[in-house]
């Protein structure tokens, strides 16, 4: 199961930040194939390594899907 997740690890990109006026961990995810799709996303500011422990401690996570 490692393995087959490492190797999808390499298909995959993702970006990680903050939406504006949100106070909520955006973790984007998508295959490669769909890299020029962030681009037409919102754009999400960069955290600190501490404000992604506060924000996913207090579960104010969200995981989008970019296809």
């Amino acid at each position: 199961m490692n393995d087959l997740l490492e190797r999808l690890g390499n298909h995959l990109v993702w970006r990680i930040g903050k939406a504006e006026g949100e106070e909520v961990l955006v973790v984007r995810v998508g295959l490669a194939t769909a890299a020029p799709e962030f681009g037409h996303l919102s754009r999400l500011r960069n955290v600190t390594d501490e404000e992604i422990e506060q924000l996913s401690q207090a579960g104010q996570v969200r995981v989008e899907w970019v296809n």
